[in-house]
């Protein structure tokens, strides 16, 4: 599983051939969500500090998470992405 970003201890994941909508992973200390690149929550919990992190650098970096996508389903991998500072 590709870790696309690390930022305050918040760990960001996308994997090769998943199903629609485009949606990333998070991981934070025991919490675990899937989130929609769109900005909501389908699976999983997080603590609403984390998520408001998680939402903050989503709205930086959407292009490169769509960007992202594609590259995974070519099955290529993904790029790094600037966390969050």
């Amino acid at each position: 599983m590709p870790q696309i970003s690390y930022f305050y201890g918040i760990a960001i994941y996308m994997y090769i051939n998943e199903h629609n909508p485009p949606h990333f992973h998070v991981v934070y200390q025991d919490y675990k969500a899937t989130i929609t690149i769109d900005g909501g929550i389908t699976v999983g919990s997080m603590p609403r500090r984390a998520l408001n992190l998680v939402y903050e650098w989503l709205d930086l970096h959407k292009e490169e998470l769509m960007n992202n996508w594609e590259r995974l389903s070519k099955r290529e991998t993904p790029l790094k992405i600037k966390p969050l500072e």
